[in-house]
């Protein structure tokens, strides 16, 4: 029976040691959850290399948190500049039984000292605190790693960078969070647009919200008015103009891309794998989109834009496609003398294999 007074007596948080709320543990070790499902926990601990979505994570750990508990106290560390027992002191019951977010940053540059005590304190955890560790990559640090991720009570969010396809959802997840309509094909051409920097696509994302009416949906048009000109030239933008059949206009991409810097060979793997695609989607025949995704292990979405851009395509067009290709594949990885050429060439006969 506790015998503290009733004034003194902590409230049970949703986070305690006892259990993560609403979370199922298997085998005991830690549950993997995405950045958007993040949650309070006993300990939560946030790797990966994208900053964006990790501060995001650590960011709504501290929102729920503080909803919650409107009393919380939160503590930043920087476990870089951690000293001996200082975990302890945070961690420790006070008087009143405030809830606690001990915040702590730098992991994988974190002193021996930090490393030692946060493992010791992992067979120890105390009600009302939360422990939220922030490790950005390295093998710093990689013991702890391991004990977070077998400590059931544990939540363990991989913040690691997006793929193009993975964007193009992360835009389309902010629009539709919002309460919002879109065309799809605005999505696709504001990532086109923005690039690989998640910080600046998100921005652009809240601009759109901003600026359109919510009478309506955000149309290609309304992407066209604040970032047209802007498209990153990539593999992926090379590769939907030849399949679309423009040769002249893909030539034009694949060279501003080569004097930027980009490599052939990725450019040629982007631009066979949207040519194998057709082929599966193609190959796969008629279906509801959802259905066929399962079956392939794509994206509804991208089922639907391969069948677009299927339109002019036949199987004897794909076929050489895919020879040409392979072609390709062979001269800029050593069987030729000029990769450039090489790839010039492919599209070419790429661009010319459709219709």
């Amino acid at each position: 029976m506790d015998s503290r007074p009733g004034w003194c007596r902590a409230v049970r948080r949703p986070w305690q040691a006892g259990a993560v709320a609403g979370r199922r543990t298997t085998g005991g070790a830690a549950t993997t959850v995405g950045w958007r499902e993040v949650a309070p926990a006993p300990v939560v601990l946030v790797t990966g290399t994208e900053e964006f979505l990790a501060e995001r994570a650590l960011d709504q750990v501290r929102e729920l948190a503080r909803r919650d508990q409107p009393d919380l106290e939160v503590v930043d560390v920087d476990a870089a500049l951690y000293e001996k027992d200082q975990l302890a002191t945070w961690t420790s019951p006070s008087l009143f039984g405030e809830p606690r977010l001990v915040r702590v940053v730098g992991v994988e540059q974190a002193s021996d000292a930090f490393l030692e005590d946060a493992v010791a304190y992992l067979d120890h955890l105390q009600d009302d605190v939360v422990l939220l560790l922030r490790h950005a990559g390295g093998q710093r640090g990689r013991k702890l790693l391991e004990a977070v991720r077998a400590t059931p009570q544990a939540l363990v969010v991989d913040c690691a960078p997006l793929k193009a396809s993975d964007r193009v959802d992360f835009a389309a997840t902010e629009l539709r969070l919002a309460g919002r309509r879109f065309d799809s094909q605005a999505v696709r051409a504001l990532v086109d647009a923005v690039g690989s920097d998640l910080r600046e696509l998100a921005a652009s994302c809240a601009q759109l919200l901003a600026d359109v009416p919510p009478t309506r949906a955000i149309e290609v048009a309304d992407v066209d008015r604040y970032h047209g000109g802007r498209a990153e030239v990539t593999g992926f933008k090379v590769a939907d103009v030849v399949v679309a059949g423009q040769r002249e206009h893909a030539l034009l991409l694949l060279r501003q891309a080569l004097d930027a810097g980009t490599d052939p060979i990725p450019v040629l793997a982007a631009l066979a794998a949207k040519v194998r695609t057709l082929v599966k989607v193609g190959s796969a025949g008629p279906g509801r989109p959802a259905d066929l995704a399962k079956q392939l292990g794509m994206a509804p979405w991208q089922v639907e834009r391969a069948r677009r851009d299927l339109r002019g395509w036949t199987p004897q067009g794909l076929a050489a496609a895919l020879h040409a290709l392979a072609d390709a594949d062979v001269a800029v990885k050593g069987g030729g003398r000029d990769p450039v050429y090489a790839a010039e060439k492919a599209v070419i006969a790429v661009a010319a294999a459709r219709g």
